[in-house]
């Protein structure tokens, strides 16, 4: 087993896989001025972003839930593996031939440490059933499917679709020839192991390589070709595997993210055809579910690429057939609408043709059209409600009012509810004021409900508990960016993000001109490894005084000092950063100052007279040195 990863290489790493463009595979990131990007955190909902990211220095932070780190780091926590894993995945992106040590203590290989191995596993399995698609006699019903449906070999290539081989062990015995193990050709779900062997998992099918947002090949979508496949499901997906999970993937996604984020736009389609159809007639936004419902982690994906939030509103298009299921389909995405910031909209072709049908039938501006003629969801699902009442009886009237002030008072943007409120009166026929008295009414009763339901939990809580006892009071350490403490992270931003401006004097400061531990635990480790002046350059720098605090909470904002702005409208240069390191020794002495005077007023000057005398001398060398440091303050306008 291979021993560590030497340094060396790890710090290639982090040189050469650029933070901004890791992150940005996974979120839109938009410029937030001075070298810093912003973004949607992908650690936590948010609906303002709060998520930095500073490539000169290699690091990101969120100011929402204090995640950071640099792109190891990222790829630690946004993938959920080990240390080692995230240098290996980084590696074989970014094209490093890792160099393992051969002593020391081992690395523990889990599932997560194949990524690198089963992404390459997938690739030649992609260019396997390509060659396939083209060059096998056998697969001549994939190449008239796609024909029949509108595809020509370009859009074929374009997309990858692919034909995997009937014989059941063609991809298999070629993997293997490409230097895979068994292990790893289960683990990537390309290959089953049955009560014979090993086997191909996909036979006789055309396949769609689902890729993620960095254009990796993870999984594949597999449809049916042949009447006597003995699997009768007409499509087949690629099972749960350390690099694949169907809840949050979206098919299409690496060729749609870059429109997505341009054009504030998503559309989600149902399939893969349907996503190609709307990428050749021109929507390029257009993303599918592999295999599962749209759920909360697809939003969550899509939102993070729409840069969705409160300020820069985009939209969701949802294409649903016309039928019921499609009808189903949509009122569960409604019921999923408050994921989004975003406006929701419901794109339903009147004949009930899907947007690959669509685009057969009528061409490629009927697809356009389609988009172009969108609904908002709510009012789409509005009409479903009131189609299931009779309108021309009174009682059924009233059924249909009550069913649909339901869905009103859920309507996520509240500003709207009167708009919509006075709609639901026109559809029906009746008073707005009686209308609106039944919207009122059902929100009251929503809250009634939802205010029983955390009593009960409460309520739960306490008798599982057998007692009830007061809540201890917490201790918590306040903020380190509380402005009591705003001259000391602005002297620590400085020093972390521009080291050579602070240079040895930085070295005058100690533990007393520190007042939060946070902060003085990271000057101090800054001094441990040599102090500003011997920084090494860009993010090795902040990397090395985050490793040199070692597990102190302190590390939990090192992140946020190499990324957070400076609060100053230029450049910063020698002059500011030193006024800086003024102001922070003089705040030092205006404290030693108070403890002085307060020690003074206790001393009886004539029983005492030496040490009153002493210590005196030494209050009026302290408000000099005050008055010194005051100036230099003020010379550097900080």
């Amino acid at each position: 087993m291979a021993g560590r990863i030497k340094e060396e290489d790890i710090a290639l790493v982090r040189e050469r896989a650029r933070i901004d463009d890791v992150v940005g595979s996974y979120v839109t990131l938009k410029n937030a001025g001075g070298g810093n990007l912003k973004g949607l955190c992908p650690f936590h909902d948010e609906k303002s972003p709060s998520f930095n990211v500073t490539p000169s220095r290699g690091f990101f932070y969120c100011f929402g839930c204090q995640e950071g780190g640099d792109v190891i780091d990222f790829i630690q926590k946004v993938d959920q593996i080990t240390f080692s894993e995230a240098v290996e995945t980084l590696a074989a992106k970014v094209g490093i031939q890792l160099r393992y040590e051969d002593s020391g203590a081992p690395v523990q290989r889990g599932p997560g440490n194949q990524r690198p191995r089963l992404v390459e596993a997938h690739k030649v399995a992609a260019e396997f059933f390509v060659d396939n698609l083209f060059g096998a006699a056998e697969a001549s019903i994939g190449r008239q499917f796609l024909d029949k449906r509108g595809f020509d070999k370009d859009a074929a290539v374009q997309f990858g679709v692919g034909f995997s081989p009937r014989g059941g062990e063609a991809l298999t015995s070629h993997l293997r020839g490409r230097g895979f193990t068994n292990a790893e050709l289960v683990a990537s779900g390309l290959v089953a192991d049955g009560q014979r062997g090993l086997y191909d998992r996909f036979r006789g099918r055309l396949m769609w390589p689902i890729r993620d947002a960095s254009s990796d090949v993870i999984g594949f979508g597999a449809r049916r070709l042949f009447d006597d496949d003995r699997i009768e499901a007409k499509y087949l997906n690629t099972p749960e595997t350390p690099i694949y999970k169907k809840s949050k993937v979206l098919y299409g996604v690496d060729l749609a993210r870059r429109e997505i984020a341009k054009g504030r736009q998503a559309v989600v389609v149902e399939g893969y055809t349907d996503v190609m159809a709307c990428h050749l007639a021109g929507v390029q936004t257009a993303v599918a579910t592999c295999g599962t419902s749209f759920g909360d982690d697809h939003a969550r994906v899509l939102r993070q690429l729409l840069l969705d939030h409160d300020q820069f509103r985009g939209e969701v298009i949802f294409t649903f057939d016309g039928d019921a299921a499609g009808q189903r389909a949509a009122v569960k995405a409604f019921e999923g609408d408050q994921a989004f910031a975003a406006q929701t909209y419901v794109a339903v072709e009147p004949d009930g043709l899907d947007p690959c049908d669509l685009r057969l039938q009528k061409g490629d501006a009927a697809v356009r059209e389609l988009i172009g003629r969108r609904v908002p969801l709510y009012r789409f699902v509005l009409g479903n409600v009131l189609s299931k009442y009779d309108l021309d009886r009174a009682d059924t009237r009233i059924d249909a009012l009550r069913d649909a002030a339901r869905l009103v008072i859920s309507i996520r943007d509240r500003s709207k509810v009167d708009a919509f409120t006075r709609e639901l009166a026109g559809h029906l026929g009746m008073d707005e004021d009686q209308v609106r008295s039944e919207v009122y009414k059902a929100a009251s009763r929503q809250n009634s409900t939802s205010g029983q339901a955390h009593g009960q939990a409460q309520a739960h809580t306490a008798h599982a508990a057998g007692t009830v006892e007061p809540a201890r009071p917490r201790v918590d350490i306040p903020s380190p960016r509380d402005q009591r403490f705003v001259i000391e992270w602005d002297v620590l931003k400085v020093a972390m993000q521009h080291p050579s401006l602070v240079g040895v004097a930085f070295d005058e400061l100690d533990d007393h001109d520190f007042t939060h531990p946070w902060l003085g635990a990271i000057r101090a480790a800054m001094a441990k490894i040599g102090g500003p002046s011997a920084a090494p350059p860009g993010e090795a720098w902040v990397v090395a005084v985050r490793d040199a605090i070692g597990n102190d909470p302190a590390t939990a904002v090192v992140g946020a000092l190499a990324v957070d702005p400076l609060r100053l409208g230029r450049e910063p240069d020698e002059p500011y950063a030193l006024a800086l390191l003024a102001r922070l020794q003089e705040l030092t002495c205006a404290r030693r100052i108070q403890d002085l005077k307060s020690k003074l007023q206790r001393t009886n000057p004539i029983e005492r007279a030496d040490e009153y005398n002493r210590m005196f001398g030494e209050l009026i060398a302290l408000e000099a040195y005050k008055s010194e440091l005051r100036n230099r303050a003020i010379s550097g306008a900080i």
